[in-house]
């Protein structure tokens, strides 16, 4: 069992170190965010069957994550529509 939990503490790490290093391209961002969002619903989903509980948690776990992958990619194609790419560089935020 605690394989399982060092996999997903590990991955979760992971996630937020390329999350860190990998700031210019708002795709690589969202991949990141993605992998750490996975690496949650995978300590989640063994943390359920450990304890015997439901697995409804993780499906509505699972809801928000889809959810949460498809307002970043309508903001990626938002952006590109709107700038050319996807660098941070060329994004004004302060217009």
């Amino acid at each position: 069992m605690m394989v399982y939990l060092y996999t997903g503490v590990t991955m979760f790490f992971c996630g937020l170190v390329m999350f860190s290093l990998q700031r210019k391209h708002l795709l690589s961002m969202l991949l990141s965010i993605e992998f750490m969002v996975l690496a949650l619903y995978f300590n989640l989903f063994f943390y359920l069957s450990f304890i015997g509980n439901e697995y409804f948690f993780s499906v509505i776990f699972m809801i928000f994550s889809v959810c949460e992958g498809a307002l970043g990619l309508s903001i990626l194609v938002t952006m590109v529509r709107t700038h050319g790419s996807d660098y941070f560089q060329s994004f004004n935020l302060l217009w």
